[in-house]
């Protein structure tokens, strides 16, 4: 029989292997003379003094490799680049800034000083390009509020990432209590032309969520701060520098469609859901696997996405009697921390599957694309129907290590976590089910 665990290791390693990011920009991007074509959009670069560029999150370093690779080689670029980890081949002009992730840090507080300082000398004769990924509400944060220290920013950062919020719930109250999300980077950029390149890890038509939005009019309002605050008791969690504030009324909207900011401002999405979908089904279906891709779990609690999933695998194995079937999802679960384990939402999804599939031929993966799941050294995880039994034989109860959110360690004893290190990619987190016939 085939090793359904392995088959969803190469699956999922086959997809990562074709997310492509340089070669994406340089598909989707073109110079013909001096000018620049994106989509439907076009800007001739001889409209401008200064070009510049601001690279932010986990994808920095490969968006600004596929954006290079297309400008002139003679353009003079100048600008800023954040991402969690050090970058090995650094520009000229550019000036690289390493900081926190996933909780913000002193570093994550000077790449929002210095972002803001160097928008704030652009003019009508500057374009600016927004490289943006996922992982950019952690690697550049400032608080409005100019009472708050680094450490009440953290406070709130662990408060938000644990209270099994959606991540546009998340980011709503990010973008409200900070200086540069929410539309806030254009604001600062003022007359300039800009343009923001995105690798998307949010949903579809959510893009505002991304890094928190620091470039796009925030649809969110001050009502769905307080309302959220309070759906989830968040507020006697944070800091007294936050509450204080709060209850002083201090906080101003963010900035909205009509800002004359965003009248020369333009998105578009390099990559996105699309991009997840079509080469792992491609993968799957190379592996003789009947494939069809779901993708209504987004945000969902873990068990519901789980019970859910698992029903849709059963329905597609049912409607292909004597065919493996492979079914395919993206996005992110919703995973509240009710412990001190180790681990992250990937993880705790095949945990939960875990039990239900046990004795039968299914394997279930759950892993991020960036390489990261949570504060675990790992991608994420993958389970079949002998996972429970040979965690018993090791003294080990699924069970105790979900209730204490230790779900990495449970599968790094059985020799199941996915480490894959930081891809340089952060599209969605991708989740595998495989089923042999009945």
């Amino acid at each position: 029989m085939t090793d359904l665990k392995q088959l969803a290791l190469q699956i999922f390693h086959q997809t990562i292997a074709a997310i492509d990011i340089p070669a994406t920009m340089r598909r989707k991007l073109h110079i013909a003379g001096t000018v620049l074509h994106c989509g439907e959009l076009h800007f001739d670069l001889r409209e401008f003094a200064k070009v510049r560029v601001i690279a932010l999150g986990k994808a920095a370093g490969a968006m600004l490799s596929g954006l290079t690779g297309v400008l002139p080689a003679a353009l003079p670029l100048e600008g800023i680049v954040v991402t969690p980890a050090s970058v090995t081949e650094r520009l000229a002009g550019l000036q690289y800034i390493v900081s926190g992730h996933p909780v913000p840090n002193a570093e994550s507080w000077k790449a929002a000083e210095t972002i803001l300082s160097f928008l704030k000398k652009s003019d009508e004769k500057t374009l600016v390009f927004f490289l943006l990924s996922g992982g950019g509400s952690a690697l550049m944060e400032l608080p409005l509020n100019e009472a708050q220290t680094l450490s009440d920013v953290q406070q709130v950062n662990r408060v938000l990432v644990g209270c099994g919020a959606p991540i546009d719930e998340i980011n709503t109250v990010r973008k409200h209590l900070s200086a540069v999300k929410g539309g806030r980077l254009t604001v600062a950029a003022g007359p300039a032309t800009k343009l923001t390149l995105a690798v998307s890890d949010v949903p579809a038509s959510k893009e505002s969520a991304l890094a928190s939005g620091p470039t796009i009019a925030d649809p969110t309002t001050i009502s769905d701060f307080h309302r959220i605050v309070k759906e989830y008791s968040l507020a006697a969690q944070f800091p007294s520098s936050v509450t204080t504030w709060l209850a002083e009324q201090q906080m101003p909207e963010t900035p909205k469609e009509g800002h004359p900011a965003f009248a020369n401002a333009y998105f578009f999405l390099m990559l996105g859901m699309d991009d997840l979908f079509h080469p792992a089904h491609k993968a799957a279906e190379a592996h003789g696997c009947v494939t069809c891709c779901e993708n209504s779990t987004d945000d969902w609690p873990v068990e519901k996405a789980a019970d859910f999933l698992l029903r849709q695998l059963a329905d597609l194995r049912q409607a292909n009697p004597g065919r493996r079937v492979a079914l395919l999802a993206d996005g992110e679960v919703s995973s509240p921390v009710t412990g001190d384990g180790i681990g992250g939402r990937n993880a705790t999804f095949v945990l939960a599957c875990a039990a239900k599939i046990a004795g039968q031929p299914i394997a279930v993966l759950s892993a991020g694309t960036d390489g990261i799941d949570g504060n675990s050294p790992a991608a994420g995880a993958v389970a079949d129907g002998t996972t429970i039994s040979r965690g018993e034989n090791a003294n080990m109860r699924a069970r105790d290590y979900s209730q204490r959110s230790d779900a990495h360690s449970y599968f790094a004893r059985l020799g199941d976590v996915i480490e894959t290190g930081p891809t340089g990619n952060n599209l969605r987190d991708l989740r595998i089910l495989i089923a042999e016939p009945e």
